[in-house]
């Protein structure tokens, strides 16, 4: 490959920087914002951390909180195990057609809305009264094939001879499963289960079509969406921050875990 001239890597050095300041600065600029004295949440008037404290007595703000955390951990367990049974169960067949392939991964691929109105539309079929049951289900179906796709990536290179070797020596399905295969898929497992967890704190559109009327099953990104629509405030600033900071950790471990996963 020939050697780029110092003028090709500066354009592609600025080009770059600038995609990054695109990308970074407006969330820069939010979370200074959320530390702001003043109530405009545009101009800067000092340093304060009373816009977190108020989140701490914010009544509406605390139960849609709770609600997410409800939300996201009943289906990233429900996503972990069936996505987990499916990746293995996919990858033990070994041979699959692109059908049952587009069938797994088609919840990632069609558009949020798209989804969220085929849910709204079952439940309806259904008779099921929308809450948080209604949510939870729809974070699994998507959640679903997340958790799948990270842990098969970890089964490409399992090798299987050792299932037949665990079964020549007389163990059990269940016990080969406990103390062989899950011990080598765990950090893959751990992934998707971050990652369904991240995508289901941030997600809004298909719970906010498959939710229930009342506070009762509101999520915090949609009481996010709700504050907005009277206007935004650094207490919206600093609870957008905090639902940042949770996300960025949970999918850096999920990473954390894909790359020493890789390196195995």
């Amino acid at each position: 490959m020939a050697e780029r001239s110092p003028a090709t890597r500066r354009t592609l050095w600025l080009v770059l920087s600038l995609v990054f300041a695109f990308l970074y600065i407006p969330i820069a600029v939010l979370v200074a914002l959320s530390f702001n004295e003043g109530g405009l949440p545009t101009a800067w008037s000092g340093f304060s951390l009373k816009w977190y404290a108020s989140l701490a007595n914010n009544s509406a703000i605390l139960s849609a909180a709770l609600n997410t955390l409800i939300v996201a951990l009943v289906s990233t367990a429900i996503a972990t195990l069936l996505g987990t049974l499916l990746a293995i169960g996919v990858e033990m067949r070994r041979q699959y057609g692109k059908g049952l392939e587009a069938l797994i991964f088609a919840p990632m691929i069609i558009p949020d809305i798209v989804l969220a109105i085929a849910l709204l539309s079952f439940f309806s079929m259904l008779n099921l009264t929308m809450g948080l049951h209604t949510i939870i289900l729809a974070h699994v179906v998507f959640n679903l094939a997340f958790v799948c796709s990270v842990v098969r990536a970890r089964l490409k290179s399992f090798d299987w001879s050792i299932i037949e070797a665990s079964a020549d020596l007389g163990a059990s399905a269940p016990t080969t499963f406990r103390r062989v295969t899950l011990p080598v898929i765990a950090p893959a497992v751990i992934a998707g289960a971050l990652l369904a967890f991240t995508l289901s704190v941030d997600e809004f559109i298909i719970a906010f079509f498959t939710a229930g009327a009342g506070r009762a099953s509101t999520t915090l990104p949609m009481q996010i969406y709700a504050m907005i629509r009277f206007g935004i405030t650094p207490e919206i600033n600093a609870l957008a921050t905090i639902v940042m900071a949770v996300s960025i950790t949970a999918l850096t471990l999920s990473q954390r875990l894909n790359r020493g996963m890789i390196g195995q």
